[in-house]
């Protein structure tokens, strides 16, 4: 059981050797980092039994009103609500925190209870994400889609 960046240590088939007209940036960003593997940019989980999962991208940082915050994290707590089956967060530019954020939950759970109703939704999650990550965390619009 252990987390970190997903790297690869032998080429295949598909893999990009370059950045048109920028070769520079990509060694910088893909073969840099970890010298001798080529670094995808997420992050991974592997269990102890040798599974794997990715946990989201390692640069995906929203920085809200000075605080740099991973869109995974919010993304992890999020997704453990009973009515969201998955989701996405960005950020968004605003003019005082410098960015805010939106939540798109792609789709939700069929539920019989009235999960449907976004407003509900949105206030539950906004409170979730303050209760376990902070109040600045808490997102200002929140996307709900069917």
């Amino acid at each position: 059981n252990i987390s970190g960046a997903l790297c690869i240590s032998q080429a295949w088939p598909g893999m990009a050797r370059t950045i048109y007209n920028d070769h520079k940036r990509f060694l910088e960003t893909y073969l840099t980092p970890y010298p001798g593997f080529f670094f995808t940019g997420d992050g991974v989980y592997r269990t102890s039994e040798g599974y794997y999962q990715l946990t989201g991208r390692l640069d995906d940082i929203i920085n809200i009103s000075g605080h740099r915050l991973g869109t995974a994290e919010v993304e992890d707590i999020v997704n453990h609500h009973v009515a969201v089956a998955e989701s996405a967060v960005i950020g968004y530019p605003h003019e005082i925190k410098g960015e805010g954020k939106m939540l798109a939950f792609l789709p939700l759970k069929c539920l019989p209870w009235g999960y449907c109703i976004a407003e509900t939704l949105a206030g539950e999650l906004r409170e979730l994400i303050s209760k376990k990550i902070a109040k600045y965390a808490a997102p200002e619009y929140v996307q709900v889609t069917h």
